[in-house]
């Protein structure tokens, strides 16, 4: 998205498309990108995703997409608010034994404050530090929990993401601060925007590699409103077409 201008989408099926780093190429030079141009790149910490734009722009900054950290933590905050419910509902019908204190003495909800307190401001280590607390807080309760489980399973594939994109996690604070970009929250909202109508689970539609890299062209072509002039490229009798009727109106 340029910092100037309309933002432009584009799609393709990761398993189809042979050439989606010259895709992504043409996208960026019809955005006015320049050789040697500084361009920062939020992804979502995958590998996949990560290695398209390095690849095209080795020297551009990479970072890891606060949208995507948050969603995470709030997940897993809710997750531990269910948790802390389903221990009292316990409690309630049984002695309060000393899981049950400790974990009422000890506010998971919070813990998950500080961890993205610490992220906001770029501070991994201190994220880290207190993911590994609120896995320890988590083994002491009892195993047969299943709440307890999926909120353990979770804490440490987040610990491991964080892990694995900690080069990439800046200081959000700051750059919101001035205004840089640290959300590809936008993103998101066109990624609705090109399949929710035709591909969410609800439409109970089976879709080939093929017909959905090719409807995602079509989809991606509307919202760029380049859909007419792709047309126009293939049938240029569509321009002759398009002039008479704006003579005709003008008249």
């Amino acid at each position: 998205m340029p910092e100037e201008g309309a933002a432009k989408c584009f799609a393709y099926v990761q398993t189809y498309d042979t050439k989606p780093k010259r895709r992504l190429f043409e996208l960026m030079k019809s955005q006015g990108l320049q050789a040697n141009q500084q361009v920062t790149f939020l992804s979502d910490g995958a590998d996949d995703v990560r290695e398209l734009p390095l690849y095209l722009s080795p020297e551009s900054e990479h970072l890891l997409d606060w949208f995507h950290v948050a969603m995470r933590l709030r997940v897993m905050g809710q997750m531990a608010k269910g948790l802390v419910d389903e221990r009292n509902m316990t409690s309630a019908q049984e002695l309060l034994t000393e899981a049950n204190e400790e974990l009422e003495r000890v506010d998971i909800g919070k813990q998950f404050e500080r961890v993205k307190w610490f992220l906001w401001h770029g501070n991994v280590a201190g994220a880290l530090d207190t993911i590994e607390d609120i896995e320890d807080e988590l083994d002491i309760l009892p195993k047969n929990g299943e709440s307890r489980k999926k909120l353990l399973k979770a804490v440490r594939e987040f610990r491991g993401y964080i892990e694995a994109n900690q080069n990439f996690i800046p200081n959000y604070g700051d750059r919101y601060r001035h205004g840089e970009k640290i959300s590809t929250a936008f993103a998101e909202s066109a990624v609705n925007q090109v399949i929710s109508k035709r591909m969410v689970k609800k439409q109970q539609m089976r879709w080939t590699e093929s017909g959905a890299h090719n409807l995602l062209q079509i989809r991606t072509k509307v919202l760029n409103n380049q859909l007419r002039e792709t047309f126009v490229r293939w049938y240029p009798a569509m321009q002759n077409e398009q002039e008479t009727e704006i003579q005709k109106k003008a008249a």
